[in-house]
């Protein structure tokens, strides 16, 4: 990512054609080691190309992977229901009158609160 980053930057310096050289200059000056194999392999993979095509592709990449935030949702949503029986429920009103009484004993935030 680094070496994208650099190339991007020599590129946005009016450097359509960046070398090895012009990356490690780039890479040297913000305390970054070099692998020569890494460089070597980025400029060989956009030499020639144009940079704003080459991040239209990649966009229309990223467009189209899922983000996985529905899958967070569904899990989150089936733990919330607790069994039968179980205590959770009581333990949750009790939690709920210790933050009562703490915010009648506290009356500095002007009624304004953290959370409200």
């Amino acid at each position: 990512m680094r070496y994208m980053a650099a190339y991007l930057l020599a590129v946005l310096g009016d450097n359509d054609s960046p070398n090895s050289k012009d990356l490690k200059k780039i890479l040297d000056s913000v305390s970054i080691q070099t692998e020569e194999e890494q460089l070597k392999k980025v400029i060989g993979e956009l030499s020639g190309k144009n940079i704003e095509d080459v991040i239209a592709q990649g966009s229309s990449k990223l467009a189209s992977t899922p983000a996985g935030g529905a899958v967070a949702v569904a899990a989150s949503g089936g733990s919330a229901a607790p069994a039968a029986g179980s205590t959770a429920p009581a333990a949750i009103v009790e939690k709920k009158e210790e933050k009562k009484e703490e915010s009648e004993e506290y009356n500095d935030d002007m009624g304004f609160g953290l959370f409200d």
